[in-house]
């Protein structure tokens, strides 16, 4: 099941998309795609109503995040070996966590700000994990129990903020706009293989990415598992896993996002995203 949310920014409603693509209406059975809600049980209740019997949404709404009550960004960073190559560094021995501000993720569609003093402003396509229940060391062979579903997320990076300001990389990754989010929650049941995704990005209609979570150096029931150990996950916890290789700053001469630029993005069964890049004022 594809769920989502729609309407003005801190107005979003659930919804569920239909076979012929319409957006119907959760709201009168869910307040919103957030806590317990999240739970694979509870999400397989919902996916088993008669959605034909929900009200359509007319016109075209806007998409908010597809996810609401976010309390962790988590951010792996390095986890694809090719990508790692592009960037000038090694495969880490463990995988690299950052967090990124739960005040960054905004809808797939919405604007992409560039923040005022970038140069840098860089692009990276990835494969999002929603937390559905809480999870504290878990093991990795029943992590996947604790997953509610995938995503597309686009990890937009300052690499000037990130990596010359010295200090952790959060604050290149975290300026407004930075973590879109959707435009779905996909469940588990429509995703057989979370490690075998084609995903890819556009800037302008060029191809800059082009990879697949084939190549990730650690997966997602082994990323669940681990960061179960050192912080319990969330029911709206997110997890973006890494990027493939073809990011801007991977690029002789490097290559970044200015004001006008057109962004698509997507993951096989996880949906699109476009974005325009805006200078913020």
């Amino acid at each position: 099941m594809k769920f989502l949310r729609y309407g003005e920014p801190g107005q979003e409603k659930p919804g569920v998309l239909d076979a012929k693509g319409q957006i119907r209406d959760l709201s009168g059975k869910v307040n919103d795609l957030a806590g317990a809600v999240l739970d694979p049980e509870a999400l397989a209740k919902l996916s088993a109503l008669d959605i034909e019997n929900l009200p359509v949404v007319e016109g075209n709404p806007r998409l908010g995040p597809c996810v609401a009550g976010t309390g962790k960004f988590i951010c792996i960073g390095l986890n694809y070996a090719d990508h790692a190559a592009e960037s000038g560094m090694a495969v880490p021995p463990e995988p690299v966590i950052f967090m990124k501000a739960t005040s960054a993720i905004s809808g797939p569609n919405d604007d992409l700000v560039i923040p005022r003093g970038s140069e840098k402003t860089d692009w990276e396509v990835e494969l999002g994990i929603v937390i559905g229940r809480t999870a504290k060391y878990v093991g990795e062979a029943e992590a996947l129990d604790y997953v509610a579903g995938y995503c597309t997320v686009h990890d937009v990076s300052e690499r000037a903020f990130q990596t010359e300001r010295a200090g952790q990389w959060t604050k290149g990754k975290s300026c407004d706009t930075f973590g879109p989010t959707g435009p779905w929650l996909v469940t588990k049941d429509e995703v057989a293989d979370p490690q075998n995704l084609g995903m890819w990005l556009k800037v302008n209609g060029e191809t800059m990415q082009n990879g697949s979570t084939r190549t990730m150096v650690y997966g997602v029931a082994f990323l669940v598992s681990y960061l179960s150990q050192f912080m319990s996950l969330h029911p709206g916890d997110v997890i973006s896993t890494g990027t493939p290789p073809g990011v801007g700053m991977g690029m002789k001469p490097p290559r970044y996002l200015k004001a006008g630029d057109v962004i698509e993005l997507g993951i096989d069964g996880l949906g699109t995203q476009k974005q325009v890049a805006r200078a913020d004022v």
